[in-house]
């Protein structure tokens, strides 16, 4: 109980730091509605879940030893990060309205994908749970302590991005939205290309 509770307060605090995953959720719940954000939140959460069974599988050591084969997925991570981000900027400087990713994800299938890919983007979140379970879970972990953690991050990741999602579909959140969505739409663009760009240069965000 000592490391699930530990598991549970360390994967918290790294939902909580703002990444591409809240940007996602929140720009698709104020510029959309909460149910496609929603949809949004599944597909995050099904790549939390890729991650962690990776990660508890042990094949987070193979991709280290591999370092080619973490360049490649690093790489294809960062090109989606920054096409996601240059497709907001574009509609941002044509002046055609919203930029928002509703433009990439017009329903709530498209969504569920954006959101499984945003989360994809970043293998830094397999060293993450690979480090955290390392630590907290032993070679001597049974399997059914193994699925109760990895349906303890997935169920965290839900809960903290439905509350995202939740708040930003608020009808005063999305009135404000409404208001600047051209400049909140350029400056969500930048922040989705400048994390590409890190993860393209090796410095990761996580």
């Amino acid at each position: 109980m000592g490391s699930l509770l530990t598991i549970a307060v360390v994967h918290l605090l790294a939902l909580a730091s703002p990444g591409p995953d809240f940007l996602f959720v929140s720009q698709t719940a104020a510029a959309r509605s909460r149910a496609q954000a929603m949809a949004g939140v599944c597909g995050i959460a099904l790549g939390v879940a890729v991650w962690a069974a990776l990660a508890l599988l042990g094949l987070h050591l193979v991709m280290a030893r591999l370092g080619w084969l973490q360049k490649a997925i690093a790489t294809a991570g960062a090109v989606y990060l920054i096409w996601l981000g240059v497709q907001l900027l574009r509609s941002t400087w044509r002046g055609s309205g919203r930029a928002t990713p509703a433009r990439v994800a017009p329903d709530a299938w498209h969504s569920l994908r954006s959101g499984l890919l945003t989360n994809l983007s970043n293998p830094k979140a397999l060293v993450y749970f690979g480090s955290v379970f390392s630590v907290l879970v032993g070679p001597a972990a049974s399997a059914a302590t193994r699925w109760l953690i990895g349906g303890l991050v997935v169920g965290e990741t839900l809960a903290w991005f439905a509350l995202v999602a939740a708040c930003f579909g608020l009808p005063a959140v999305r009135r404000g939205y409404l208001r600047m969505a051209r400049a909140i739409d350029a400056l969500a663009g930048a922040v989705f290309v400048l994390f590409g760009l890190r993860l393209l240069l090796g410095d990761r965000p996580a």
